[in-house]
Parts: structure tokens; C-alpha cells; sequence
């Protein structure tokens, strides 16, 4: 058996920027524990599955340890691909997922996602995640992740957390964010329990920062960069309970999987 494989730099304007991501067109489902050593033998934050049914693309996200819920980036990559290399000639692209129907526009920017936004609670898990951190966080959130506000652009880089103890942590991983020096905030995301320390460049994380930012700056668009060592940008569209992630993506290469079955 051969299947197409794609892989691309999501939330990027030139090549090794932003986030790696591979994706993989199906024309049916093949065994899970199939789909999960694909995305482990590629070793990648994310893989994107999907496979086309009448009216929906039904997409699925692997890491290297897990399938995930929602993943901006691999989303972004997944459009990308049926956009520009399987000649995918709509308006918009429905995208059926375990988090719901996601929507994709190609825009003039890029490709622009639909996405739910996340309600966020304060927590009182200071020292945990200080400890965690190094860092005193000025305020806590949770939604999918932990979120620690800092004070500056500046602690943010600094950062050097302790990663076996974020992955004992009850949440899908910790984000720490700030206002930016030059975006309207930054931050980096850690997700050591999902096989991944620290991301380059997370979608669903600023479903939950995007609104937080928004309600603090009196906003509803925002332009935000990942501090990782690879950067991305994202701009955000705040439209009540959703969220609209607008981001680039440039090609690395395409090849072909071939297994034995």
C-alpha cells in the first residue's frame, strides 16, 4: 500500500519557520494503531488524517503518543494541501473533527479557521505552576491547558520550565503568555505529555489566549507571535464564542509511504 504524504510549515512565511506538519490524505480509515505509528515514524508535533465523505472532510490529529482533540496548525496544513495540491475548489472547507465542524476559508492573507473559542477559569494552582515554571505567574487560567500570565515579552523567553513535572500536571499542557514588545502578546507553549516539550507554533492555544487578550486589551483582532525558536504569527479574529485563526503556509515536501499490509 501507498499513501500520499505532505509535509509542510504551517502558521509560516518562509520555509523552517513556523510549524512542521504532516499530513496524510486517506480514502478510508485504516486502524488506528496504524494511523498512530505513522505519526510516530514521523515524529512531528502533529499528523493530519482525513478522509473525504459527502459532505465533510472528516479529520483526525495525531502526535507522536496520542491522537489530540483539536489542532490548529495540522489544520491549517491539512487546507493547505487540499487547496493547493488536490485542486480542492470551494469557497470553504468543512472539516468534521471530535472537537465539531470546522470551517477553513482561503483568504487573502492566507487561510482563515473557525474555530470555538474556550471558556477559561482562574485557578489557584500558583505555586504548582511556579514551581513548574520557575517563574511566579501574575495571573492562572485554565481551559484544554494551564495558562500563566506573565508581565513582559522578556519572561516569557526566559522561561526554562521543568518538564517532567508540567507532564504531571492534570491539563493537556501549560501556555505562558504576555503583552509583546511589537504583537499585541506572545507566549510559548509546553506539552510534555503529549510527546511534545515545547511547540512552535500552536492554533488551538490561542483559541484560549485570543479571547483572554481580547477582553484584557478591549480588542477583538489580534496579532500575536509563539516565542519558540522556529516563531510563528497568528492573527486572531474574536467573533463572540468563536475564534478565526488566519495563517501561511509554505511547502517542504511531498512523498509516498509505502507498508507492507
Amino acid at each position: 500500500m501507498e499513501l500520499n504524504l505532505f509535509q509542510v510549515d504551517a502558521f509560516a512565511t518562509e520555509l523552517f519557520e513556523g510549524n512542521p506538519a504532516a499530513v496524510c490524505p486517506l480514502q478510508s480509515w485504516l486502524p488506528d494503531d496504524l494511523l498512530q505509528k505513522i505519526a510516530q515514524e514521523n515524529n512531528l508535533s502533529e499528523t493530519a488524517f482525513f478522509v473525504e465523505t459527502q459532505n465533510f472532510f472528516r479529520l483526525r490529529w495525531f502526535t507522536p503518543e496520542h491522537e489530540v482533540d483539536l489542532c490548529g496548525h495540522a489544520t491549517l496544513a491539512a487546507s493547505h494541501v487540499l487547496f493547493k495540491h488536490l485542486g480542492y475548489s470551494g469557497k470553504a472547507i468543512r472539516f468534521q473533527t471530535r472537537c465539531g465542524i470546522l470551517v477553513v476559508e482561503r483568504t487573502d492573507s492566507g487561510y482563515g479557521m473557525n474555530f470555538p473559542a474556550a471558556v477559561l477559569t482562574e485557578t489557584t494552582n500558583h505555586d504548582i505552576l511556579s514551581e513548574a515554571l520557575g517563574i511566579e505567574p501574575k495571573a492562572a487560567w485554565s481551559a484544554s491547558d494551564y495558562i500563566a500570565v506573565l508581565d513582559n515579552e522578556a519572561e516569557v523567553l526566559a522561561v526554562s520550565p521543568d518538564f517532567l513535572k508540567l507532564s504531571e500536571l492534570d491539563l493537556r499542557g501549560v501556555i505562558v503568555t504576555a503583552p509583546g514588545d511589537e504583537f499585541d502578546f506572545v507566549s510559548r507553549c509546553f506539552f510534555p505529555k503529549l510527546g511534545v516539550n515545547e511547540d512552535p507554533v500552536t492554533g488551538s492555544a490561542h483559541c484560549e489566549l485570543a479571547p483572554y487578550w481580547g477582553n484584557r486589551l478591549g480588542k477583538s483582532h489580534l496579532t500575536a507571535k509563539q516565542l519558540s525558536k522556529r516563531t510563528g504569527i497568528v492573527e486572531c479574529e474574536v467573533d463572540g464564542n468563536r475564534v478565526v485563526l488566519t495563517g501561511n503556509v509554505v511547502d517542504y515536501l511531498k512523498g509516498v509511504i509505502k507498508i507492507d499490509v
